[in-house]
């Protein structure tokens, strides 16, 4: 049996590539769209795809189940949950597929998979028991997906939070408190393989170890440990959520009606400050200026620029700030082109149409004119919010805000500015802060592209707020 786990960091996902050595076949579980990488694992083997499966609908990635499809893949899918959760895509279609309950099976080679039914993250969740029937009938591991990851479960507030169903995240707690107590009666001695791991914001409490076993969990994972009756979990397990990216609601109705498919990888061209500025004036275009030194980008930058630091929060600002149907175009270093491409049509931003470097940049300012933001620290926020003519924005999470703000601010999580941003005055200018300064940095520039005075805060937080804080 071959067996690899793939990682991709900036979502701190998990992909497996399982494989009968015997047969030479292999399937791709959770995969994302970007298919090249898994289809060169597995040449590397002497395996061959035929199959891709996947736990549930996800919505922090697009998936590569299509485009596997496309290439004559058998995809296998959950046609559990009800009517607004099935895979509106396969059913139906031309694809060779295979829709799954409860207890179904299926092979790849000698190696068995059995289907388990594991809702509450999302209504149709599965998970897959894998046994290596060369060797044994037993399961020696569970693909738990979205269901139970290292120290922590799926957060169960997704249909709320995300989807937009209203009141649906009780219940969905509820659900997953009843397949957790079907996970407590499963083998100890089961590996355990999640599809996520620890900078996921699919759970609040991750663990950076990439697989456990299903005893090990049982014991010390502390969501299934408050488990001890139903309401206690639903209180664990909702508190302290962290509100998801904008974009989250996006992935799910593409996941599910499908994705378009890709096909090449797009290959941006550079471009000009000059063409670029153009393009903007001209068209649905963005600019996405990528350096990681946030004062660079304050000092001076394209009027208008989204500012995404390549590191990773990459996907989540860009994600949360641009919609599919805008043009992009990057400030970014030559060498991390590619990569980024990849982090962005991994969530569905694919109209990549150009790039400039921070050189190309610097040798615009000596010619051209940049803009720049306000910086203040919080001595100044002091001088200038009792006069009333200021406004104060957190763009912490809420459980941050919760746990000290400032009396006068109004607190919006940075993932979620995009879709609140009418709570925000346009008559006064906006004070941005967040812990560090870092999200603030991104914040203050989605505003001021919205056509908000911007002041933003490059400052520690929790210093300036001891002796001014109000708890929640």
């Amino acid at each position: 049996m071959f067996f690899e786990q793939i990682f991709e960091e900036k979502l701190a996902q998990y992909a497996y590539l399982i494989g009968c050595q015997k047969s030479g076949e292999a399937i791709i579980i959770d995969p994302m769209r970007d298919i090249a990488r898994y289809q060169k694992i597995a040449s590397k083997n002497k395996l061959r795809i035929v199959a891709a499966a996947e736990t549930h609908i996800h919505a922090d990635y697009l998936s590569g189940l299509r485009e596997l499809a496309e290439h004559g893949v058998k995809v296998l899918v959950s046609d559990e949950g009800d009517k607004d959760w099935k895979y509106e895509w396969v059913i139906d279609s031309d694809y060779d597929h295979q829709l799954l309950k409860d207890g179904d099976e299926f092979s790849i080679g000698n190696i068995k998979f059995k289907t388990v039914y594991s809702p509450g993250h999302t209504p149709e969740h599965i998970s897959f028991l894998v046994t290596d029937g060369a060797t044994t009938d037993e399961p020696m591991g569970l693909l738990s997906g979205d269901f139970v990851f290292v120290g922590d479960v799926g957060r169960p507030d997704l249909l709320e939070t995300a989807a937009g169903k209203v009141g649906a995240m009780d219940e969905s707690a509820k659900t997953l408190y009843k397949s957790i107590e079907k996970f407590k009666t499963m083998p100890e001695y089961l590996q355990l393989w999640p599809g996520h791991g620890a900078g996921s914001a699919c759970g609040k409490a991750l663990g950076a170890v990439p697989e456990s076993t299903v005893g090990y969990e049982q014991r010390f994972n502390g969501s299934i440990k408050a488990a001890i009756s139903e309401q206690n979990f639903v209180e664990y397990i909702l508190e302290g959520q962290p509100e998801p990216p904008l974009y989250f609601a996006r992935m799910k109705r593409d996941n599910e009606k499908g994705p378009k498919v890709l096909g090449d990888i797009p290959v941006p061209e550079r471009k000009s400050i000059q063409s670029i500025i153009g393009a903007t004036r001209t068209s649905n275009a963005v600019i996405v200026d990528t350096r990681t030194d946030r004062m660079a980008f304050m000092n001076g930058h394209i009027q208008g620029s989204l500012y995404a630091p390549f590191n990773k929060s990459f996907n989540t600002i860009a994600g949360s700030y641009i919609s599919d149907n805008e043009d992009i175009f990057l400030i970014i270093d030559e060498s991390k082109v590619s990569e980024a491409v990849l982090d962005l049509i991994r969530i569905g931003l694919d109209s990549i149409k150009g790039f400039a470097t921070p050189q190309d940049l610097e040798k615009f300012a000596e010619e051209g004119t940049l803009f720049s933001t306000p910086t203040i620290d919080f001595k100044k926020v002091d001088e200038l919010m009792p006069s009333g003519e200021y406004q104060l924005l957190d763009v912490r999470k809420k459980s941050e805000y919760d746990e000290g703000h400032h009396p006068d601010t109004l607190n919006i999580a940075h993932t979620r500015l995009a879709d609140r941003i009418e709570e925000i005055s346009t008559d006064k200018p906006v004070l941005v802060h967040c812990k560090s300064g870092a999200r603030a940095a991104a914040a203050s520039a989605m505003l001021e592209k919205e056509g908000f005075v911007v002041q933003y805060i490059n400052d520690a937080v929790d210093p300036w707020l001891a002796g001014k804080s109000v708890k929640n």
